[in-house]
């Protein structure tokens, strides 16, 4: 596993299923009573972690359904922007974008998108990256005009983790909207990356 994840941070080969098994009853006999508790204990998850499966936990805790109300509290970016930069690779940060960051704005978008349009323009490569992913899964609710502005931002960065996620985002926009994702590669085809347009288009 840690050689997959060409990770730093050793893994101890735990496997998602049994994880998932060993966190529901700790996360079901140790409740959490409020949101400063909940955010507090994810950051000490997260940032004591020794191992990988350490760091999948402390997301795990996140996204607990019992804390799905403080999760979608845009007070909890500062957070999620934490785990991103500080994560600072795919597996991370695409749980995060996708899995806690997407529900937050699409419970608060007047307050989310200012964050995720800066986010989009900001030095930090993963904060991009999450910028531009977050809506994956969104289908009807995809706000358009705001994947449009992320993917603007960074058509022309070299970076391959850039240029997959603009492919994967408008591929699976293509799920609900085929006809806007042609529109769009069509539209930007002079600015969008090969592997780009491959990916976004890959089954239109």
């Amino acid at each position: 596993m840690q050689a997959y994840m060409k990770s730093a941070m050793a893994c101890r080969g735990v496997q998602k299923p049994a994880r998932l098994a060993a966190l529901r009853p700790v996360l079901r006999e140790h409740a959490l009573p409020d949101r400063a508790s909940w955010d507090a204990t994810v950051r000490e998850l997260w940032d004591g972690a020794s191992f990988r499966e350490e760091r999948y936990a402390a997301i795990d805790l996140a996204r607990h359904r019992a804390y799905s109300t403080w999760a979608t509290d845009p007070r909890s970016m500062d957070l999620y922007d934490h785990l991103i930069v500080t994560g600072a690779w795919w597996d991370y940060v695409d749980d995060v974008a996708i899995r806690l960051v997407g529900p937050t704005l699409r419970a608060r978008r007047a307050s989310v998108t200012p964050i995720l349009l800066a986010w989009a323009r900001d030095g930090d490569k993963w904060r991009r990256r999450a910028a531009v992913i977050c809506q994956i899964g969104a289908r009807d609710d995809t706000d358009t005009a705001l994947l449009t502005a992320c993917i603007r931002d960074n058509a022309g960065d070299p970076d391959f983790f850039l240029r997959k996620a603009i492919g994967w985002a408008l591929r699976e926009h293509a799920k609900t909207n085929p006809d806007w994702v042609r529109t769009f590669v069509a539209t930007h085809r002079d600015r969008l990356s090969p592997l780009s347009i491959r990916e976004a288009t890959r089954h239109l």
